[in-house]
């Protein structure tokens, strides 16, 4: 090995949290809201744009949670979640999401998934109802996996997107 590599162990906890979060802004997502509902019926939520698929067959996806998060609990409760992926024009609603209120539900359109109960925004550009299959402690986050027992596409719309820290649309371009 060349004397510019240090051991692994020397090489942890060199990047800063700016650094990390600038790399990791590099790389565009889509904006999802993860939901779920409590023992007592309230719904919670919070944006997340770590979401990806997993696996088709069994039709498995992820999303990462950071915790503690009232949402993470509920999905734990129900052992059910769902997530709605953001439309174009829903950058107010990620950004309520990811606030700190309490009430993230006021005024807010939604409707019981019909499988799972799990909340289902309205306008989304799809939605998936899941249920949790399995839970991973990584770092400060959880990540859950679950089957998708449910799910509609919107093909009139186009998703949210996010990257370097703002909001924008995606277009299609045709191919050549």
């Amino acid at each position: 090995m060349s004397d510019r590599f240090t051991t692994s162990e020397s090489l942890l906890d060199q990047v800063d949290p700016h650094t990390f979060r600038s790399v990791m802004g590099s790389l565009p997502t889509g904006v999802s809201v993860v939901t779920s509902i409590t023992g007592d019926g309230e719904p919670r939520g919070l944006t997340c744009s770590a979401v990806c698929s997993v696996s088709a067959s069994p039709p498995l996806l992820l999303v990462c949670v950071k915790q503690p998060s009232a949402t993470l609990a509920a999905i734990h409760e129900s052992s059910v979640f769902g997530v709605n992926f953001l439309s174009a024009g829903m950058a107010d609603t990620a950004r309520t999401f990811a606030s700190p209120v309490p009430e993230r539900f006021a005024g807010v359109s939604w409707t019981a998934g019909e499988r799972t109960g799990a909340p289902l925004l309205d306008s989304t550009v799809a939605h998936a109802e899941c249920i949790l299959t399995s839970s991973h402690l990584a770092g400060d986050h959880q990540v859950l996996i679950g089957r998708l027992v449910h799910g509609e596409v919107s093909t009139a719309r186009t998703p949210l997107a996010y990257w370097r820290a703002q909001f924008s649309e995606v277009h299609a371009h045709p191919a050549a």
